[in-house]
């Protein structure tokens, strides 16, 4: 079920659901025993707070190994920013936003067992479109032009092969190879920044997940980003965001989302 903007408010209207945001914000990935320190709340206390967030979306809760940790997902925030804010302060921004995380991965695969907590970005957004149509908007060039900053996606899309995103001049912004391909469900790649010269040494992973969800998906992006911290400062928020936002936008209304640059 897709959260509604309603849970998003009730969810944030308590202050200790807000202080449990806070501290995923200031360290994400953490374990209940981990958020359960220093606060003056139960165990209960803090997984009922904790299931509160999940289901407005705005924590999600990934398994790795016996751990289970919970991610910050500060989509439904800046959703609300952008209805509720940035509609009144500034009018040619983006009204839609959705994404983050919750990845539903086997746990033999070796993208999730190597997944350093404290290095991974993950997004979820829920899209109105059919696995088939998402998985083309994924790989088609024509599609990813108009959302991802302008970049053509190149491959063949077979493991193995290289996967190349480059700008309308022909310069290279992305690089990788093709590491898992399951259409129109699951897509992992290397990712390494062409754009930027001094990451061009940095490898990370990226993987993408279509989960199919009535006449809607859930699309869910994973950056591994271990042994990147250059990419990972290079990325930030809004650069996932707007993709995402982006690729939503696009899919449901047939339109390009126009973005404001970033103060």
């Amino acid at each position: 079920m897709v959260p509604r903007m309603d849970e998003v408010f009730r969810a944030l209207a308590d202050p200790q659901r807000r202080s449990l945001l806070d501290r995923l914000f200031g360290r994400d990935g953490q374990t209940l025993r981990e958020l359960c320190e220093g606060v003056e709340m139960t165990r209960f206390g803090v997984m009922k707070h904790l299931r509160q967030l999940e289901a407005a979306g705005l924590v999600v809760a990934q398994r790795t190994g016996r751990e289970k940790r919970h991610y910050l997902n500060p989509v439904p925030i800046r959703r609300l920013y952008e209805r509720w804010v940035n509609k009144y302060t500034e009018p040619f921004a983006a009204a839609l936003s959705q994404l983050k995380d919750d990845l539903e991965t086997p746990m033999t695969s070796p993208t999730l067992t190597t997944l350093d907590p404290k290095s991974t970005q993950i997004y979820e957004v829920f899209i109105r479109t059919t696995p088939e149509r998402l998985w083309q908007a994924l790989t088609d060039p024509g599609f990813t032009a108009r959302y991802f900053f302008g970049t053509a996606v190149r491959s063949t899309f077979k493991p193995g092969d290289p996967i190349d995103y480059t700008f309308p001049d022909g310069s290279p912004a992305i690089a990788g190879e093709i590491l898992e391909a399951d259409p129109p469900r699951r897509l992992v790649q290397t990712w390494i920044v062409r754009y930027n010269p001094a990451l061009a040494h940095e490898r990370s992973i990226v993987t993408w997940r279509i989960e199919a969800r009535g006449d809607a998906c859930k699309l869910t992006a994973v950056h591994d980003l271990t042994g990147a911290p250059g990419t990972a400062a290079n990325v930030g928020n809004d650069g996932w965001t707007v993709v995402l936002s982006g690729l939503k936008t696009l899919l449901e209304t047939g339109e390009p989302l126009a973005v404001a640059p970033a103060a």
